[in-house]
């Protein structure tokens, strides 16, 4: 019996031991199978093959130019000033800013700071004179026969000595009389001229034709002669363009080459003309203190609509290259630096998709632009970039080979263009 019960003990552990193993080997297989999923969803995935694809863009025709930007500001390019000539009060004034004028019309009268009855006392002074003139000239007149009959009775011996020069120097005396009368004559004359040139000095006409653009006088305004403008009239049917140009750039600039503008009052519309003048001397302001230095730069443009007006600012452009029809890719096509002899090499993309490098001779070259003179052809694709990474591009992987890396280029940097 006892025996039974042992043997029953022992099956009873062997069968405990045997669950135990039973479900640490289940526990063991989950945790195996849990690393698996855990690796197959963290292990990194196998690297793509990178395929370099250039981008291209076509070769063009078009207009190029090569430009001095600068700004500046619209001035009357003819214009006076007109100041009263005499001194007095204005009495009538008959124009307005804005009226078109004509050389001659009078504008402005102004009654002068003169003596009350000036030009009738010189009228009845020189009526005086004449009259004292003729009184004068009878006397002379009357002395040169008292000489002629004393120079007879004289030749005759029967006069005495002092007798005859006495009717002699009665005579000279007589007639300075006359000249001193005739002088007086001549001065209130002079005078009276010199009132009526007065007079038409009180009527301020227009010097030129063209339109008042300023007025300062009023009547009852008290002026003094060539002291106080009156007004302005300028001809607007022409403006000047005054540009300040930095002190790098002015020297590439000469007089007759064509520059245009664009004025904020007129979008999308430009008016152009030829550079006139170039001031030798640096602006006002500039150059001081470390300041950059500027020029004045003068160009005259039409302004038949009178649309233009002094002092609107302007942004212009001096043309120094320009080219119509012109074949030209971007700047950014050409590599930084070029043969010596001036050539360039760019890639060009063919039809079946292959880059090949082509030796191309260019002619206007500005920050966005390139002219192309020889070496491509119109509607060609060139690449943008430089040529030193189509060198290093990785060909495309065959079917079911690993990918080769991916080449690593150094940076560079494309030339910005205009020089």
């Amino acid at each position: 019996m006892s025996q039974m019960q042992h043997t029953a003990a022992e099956v009873a552990v062997v069968r405990r031991y045997r669950y135990l193993a039973i479900g640490a080997g289940a526990l063991l297989i989950l945790a195996i199978a849990l690393a698996a999923i855990l690796f197959l969803k963290t292990r990194p995935k196998p690297v793509a093959p990178v395929v370099f694809k250039p981008e291209t863009v076509a070769v063009t025709r078009g207009t190029i130019e090569k430009t001095v930007l600068a700004r500046g500001k619209l001035q009357l390019q003819k214009y006076i000033d007109v100041a009263a000539q005499i001194s007095g009060q204005i009495s009538n004034v008959d124009t307005t800013i804005g009226d078109n004028v004509k050389a001659g019309k009078n504008l402005i009268e102004i009654t002068p700071v003169t003596q009350p009855g000036r030009a009738e006392n010189s009228r009845a002074q020189l009526a005086q004179l004449k009259a004292e003139l003729a009184g004068q000239q009878a006397q002379a007149e009357f002395a040169q026969l008292q000489f002629q009959r004393q120079t007879q009775l004289k030749e005759a011996n029967a006069t005495r000595e002092d007798s005859f020069e006495s009717s002699r120097m009665a005579m000279f005396s007589a007639s300075a009389k006359v000249d001193a009368v005739n002088a007086q004559i001549q001065q209130t004359e002079a005078t009276m001229r010199e009132d009526e040139a007065m007079r038409s000095l009180t009527r301020v006409s227009a010097p030129m034709s063209g339109t008042v653009v300023s007025l300062a006088a009023r009547e009852g305004q008290i002026v003094n002669a060539n002291r106080d403008v009156l007004l302005r009239i300028a001809d607007l049917s022409k403006m000047t363009v005054q540009a300040l140009v930095a002190e790098e750039d002015v020297t590439r600039l000469d007089p007759g080459m064509i520059a245009y503008f664009t004025t904020p009052g007129f979008p999308g519309k430009r008016w152009s003309g030829k550079l006139r003048q170039i001031v030798p001397l640096p602006a006002e302001g500039s150059g001081q203190q470390g300041k950059r230095t500027y020029y004045t730069v003068l160009f005259d443009v039409a302004n038949n609509g009178r649309e233009l007006m002094s002092g609107m600012s302007a942004d212009i452009w001096f043309v120094l290259e320009h080219s119509d029809n012109a074949l030209q890719i971007p700047a950014a096509a050409l590599p930084a630096r070029g043969d010596a002899d001036g050539s360039y090499h760019v890639g060009v993309m063919g039809a079946d998709g292959k880059v090949s490098m082509r030796i191309i001779k260019i002619g206007i070259h500005t920050a966005d632009s390139v002219q192309v003179l020889s070496g491509l052809e119109e509607g060609e694709r060139v690449v943008l970039g430089a040529p030193s990474l189509l060198a290093t591009a990785p060909a495309p992987a065959a079917q079911g080979e690993p990918a080769a890396p991916a080449a690593q280029p150094a940076q560079t940097h494309t030339g910005s263009g205009g020089t």
